[in-house]
């Protein structure tokens, strides 16, 4: 029987993820073989409003440990960019007349990932000294930002430092069909398979 971890306590969870993240192991990316340092946090949809109440608590004890949080939201970054383009007013005005599939291809060339999104994030990354980056947002920019993608270009621009991607959903291994992130428990289309289930490992210090 496969251990669901989104079935445990949210204080149980909390604890295992302030263990996990302050420790040493962790922050110095040790015994990640040759992986880059991604770390998958699934959690069910319907308990958005209590993950995010969970971080807000996790980054406020982090950082009282002196373990310092770069906190990167997808839809915030995403609206940021908008408004820096000048396209943010134009999309909400045309919103309504626009196909939904012609609206997706506006948003999804704007947000370009590779060459527009990825820069955006490595800005924000140069920009200050932290430990750990938390990604959350995941759900709120489905479909034109797809997760996997953001990981896959993310790969050379986010090494330096652990990555915690908040995700609502569940993040499943098989033989069958390898990794993959299944948003809301029932996209089960995007393949990754280089990051780790942060509920899988264990707090070492």
């Amino acid at each position: 029987m496969t251990f669901d971890q989104t079935r445990m306590p949210m204080q149980d969870r909390f604890q295992h993820l302030f263990a996990v993240i302050s420790g040493q192991r962790f922050l110095n990316k040790q015994g990640l073989g040759n992986e880059v340092p991604f770390f998958i946090c699934p959690f069910r949809p319907e308990e958005s409003v209590e993950m995010e109440r969970l971080q807000r608590q996790l980054i406020n004890r982090l950082e009282q440990l002196g373990v310092r949080v770069l906190e990167v939201n997808l839809y915030d970054i995403s609206i940021e960019m908008l408004r820096a383009e000048g396209d943010f007013e134009w999309l909400i005005e045309n919103e309504e007349s626009l196909e939904k599939v012609k609206f997706q291809e506006e948003l999804q060339g704007i947000l370009d990932i590779e060459n527009t999104l990825i820069p955006a994030i490595a800005e924000k990354i140069k920009s200050i000294d932290f430990d750990v980056l938390f990604m959350s947002g995941v759900g709120e920019v489905f479909p034109y930002i797809r997760s996997h993608n953001v990981l896959n270009n993310l790969q050379s621009t986010a090494k330096e430092k652990p990555t915690v991607m908040f995700f609502p959903g569940a993040y499943t291994h098989s033989l069958e069909s390898g990794a993959s992130l299944d948003l809301f428990g029932r996209l089960n289309d995007d393949k990754y398979y280089r990051a780790f289930n942060i509920f899988h490992c264990e707090a070492q210090f």
